[in-house]
């Protein structure tokens, strides 16, 4: 997934590859290894892919596992096709659905790779794995709640499990990590202490072609969807997935395009953001968040701890209500989805849920007012100074983005008329810091992007307001330096965070508020003699704490803290004090 260039004193590129599967010691051979389920407590001293977020929620009532797949193997570029069948003792109305995933990497040598399971075309997990050692097979758990996915579960499905994995010789090096995983939902049926929720009624996959993630390599590409919905839609969303690839990978730190030989960087600024299209036009904006990977920048950082949501990738919703009176006007419409700045490139992938008037099969409506712009238009200040020599590089860029916008829709159910607003600010903002020179490339970047969004829906006399407010914090500092003596060396110090506060209220009250906060902080220098040889990490440090608490009482605490590639610490409850 992520061709890495090893360091070389001659050729001078994209430094922050320097430290991926290349270098980490390969094993004699691959051995087919069984999945293990990674326990739930935190091993101390272990080594395995490990993080602080909390599993899913379950309900009190005994949940019909349906087994998607078991120790699948992944060795090449084939798409993996499964069946599903519904459970037949638990037929429904279910109180959640639960994917969980199990993987294993053998011990040698592997990239971290990109997982994309599908189900009916409709994506139900998107993640990255995490890369092997000599002597480390790393195992990890991963699960999320696809309760809003119920519609495509009732049916029986064709599956496909995507997960690209080279196994062979590449430019001279050995590539021999293999990945297994087992795959399976749990469905729990609903009770009396666990009711059903309303889940949507239709789901729509938007995709690339062949039924996997699209790729978007320039600001006009787009995935996208010809819809023909019923003429009762009520309410409609876009679950999203934008993950930077390649050239892109490393968008954070790339500069504008007349910098990018001085600053050895990627080019189109270190600005991205997705934009929502229906019909051509604008219907809706989601931040692209800055995941990093297990072979990022340097994968001694993310040993045992990963960075933020890198193995199991949360979609941003975007709401797309006020378009319901469209969408269910009995007419086809196309919802598309692309990357702005996208420079080769970006995957993406979306799963459009309906939900329906369940008291009427058709609906009149339409919208009243958009005042979102086709584009963002960012700013960018260049404060780049070159020496006499033409060799020492020093300064700044600053990238900025602000944008507000409104959109109205209404639709005339069997409750009557339902009016949507949809209200955002989007700011975006980088400041990277460039020292760069024959012996010298240090990059630091401080980027945030923070999303307010209100949905303000009138239904008769009542008018619930959902607010949100999304903030994406990342701070990378990044020095290589070499030395006197011709030994190298590159120390890396990363902190990524994921904030969101969330409040709903009815007609003014307040009836519920949450508070996410989640954070990961790794520091790790990697070492070279003067011949080239690397010597291997020093003074590798990571923590992550992730806490989760609601307005009725309810909180989830975790602190973990690593040291030398081994988990050093588990703390629970802190945050909730």
């Amino acid at each position: 997934m992520y061709w890495s260039v090893a360091y070389s004193p001659i050729a001078r590129v994209s430094r922050w590859f320097v430290s991926a599967a290349v270098l980490l010691s390969a094993s004699a051979g691959a051995v087919q290894a069984q999945v293990v389920l990674v326990p739930g407590t935190p091993q101390v001293g272990s080594s395995n892919p490990i993080t602080a977020e909390p599993p899913v929620a379950r309900p009190h009532t005994k949940p019909c596992v349906v087994q998607l797949f078991q120790n699948l193997e992944f060795a090449d570029y084939t798409p993996k096709i499964y069946s599903y069948s519904p459970p037949q003792a638990c037929s429904g109305p279910w109180s959640k659905v639960v994917f969980t995933a199990d993987f294993t990497v053998t011990a040698g040598r592997q990239y971290d790779r990109t997982a994309a399971f599908y189900l009916g075309h409709a994506n139900i997990y998107y993640g990255t794995t995490a890369e092997p050692r000599s002597t480390l097979s790393p195992s990890w758990h991963v699960e999320r709640d696809v309760t809003d996915l119920s519609a495509i579960f009732k049916t029986a499905e064709t599956g496909e499990a995507n997960l690209g994995n080279f196994v062979g010789v590449y430019g001279g090096v050995t590539y021999n990590g293999i990945i297994y995983a087992n795959a399976a939902l749990e469905f729990y049926p609903a009770s009396w202490q666990d009711p059903a929720p309303k889940t949507p009624d239709i789901v729509v996959p938007v995709e690339g072609s062949g039924g996997d993630a699209g790729t978007l390599n320039t600001t006009a590409d787009q995935i996208t969807q010809v819809l023909s919905l019923p003429t009762n839609v009520e309410s409609v969303y876009l679950d999203v997935i934008a993950q930077s690839q390649s050239n892109d990978e490393f968008w954070y730190f790339c500069v504008p395009n007349d910098q990018t030989t001085n600053l050895e960087s990627c080019g189109n600024t270190a600005f991205r953001e997705t934009e929502v299209t229906i019909d051509g036009k604008p219907a809706g904006v989601a931040p692209v968040y800055p995941w990093i990977y297990t072979g990022g920048i340097d994968p001694y950082l993310w040993e045992p701890i990963p960075g933020v949501q890198t193995l199991d990738f949360k979609p941003y919703r975007v709401d797309l209500t006020p378009f319901a009176g469209v969408l269910g006007d009995g007419s086809t419409h196309t919802v598309g989805v692309g990357v702005y700045n996208a420079d080769y490139y970006f995957l993406a992938t979306a799963n459009l849920l309906v939900f329906t008037d369940h008291g009427a099969n058709k609906l009149t409506g339409g919208l009243l007012s958009n005042s979102l712009s086709a584009a963002p238009a960012p700013v960018v200040a260049e404060n780049i100074t070159v020496d006499p020599t033409g060799t020492i590089f020093t300064g700044n860029v600053l990238v900025t983005s602000k944008r507000s916008f409104a959109i109205s829709g209404y639709v005339n159910t069997s409750h009557g008329r339902v009016e949507t607003t949809v209200k955002q600010s989007v700011d975006f903002s980088s400041n990277q810091k460039f020292d760069v020179s024959p012996t010298t490339d240090i990059q630091n970047a401080q980027q945030l992007t923070t999303v307010d969004s209100q949905t303000t829906t009138r239904d008769g006399w009542l008018e619930n307001t959902s607010e949100k407010h999304f903030s994406y914090p990342l701070t990378v500092d990044y020095s290589f330096v070499v030395n006197s003596d011709g030994s190298f060396s590159q120390t890396t110090t990363s902190d990524q965070k994921d904030l969101v506060n969330e409040t709903q209220s009815v007609n003014g009250f307040g009836f519920n508020a949450s508070q996410l906060d989640n954070e990961v902080n790794a520091t790790d220098t990697l070492n070279w003699d003067s011949s080239g040889n690397f010597l291997g990490p020093a003074g590798s440090k990571t923590w992550q704490t992730y806490t989760w608490k609601d307005r009725r009482g309810q909180c989830y605490s975790r602190t973990l803290t690593a040291s030398e590639q081994e988990l050093a610490s588990v703390k629970g409850g802190a945050g909730c004090k």
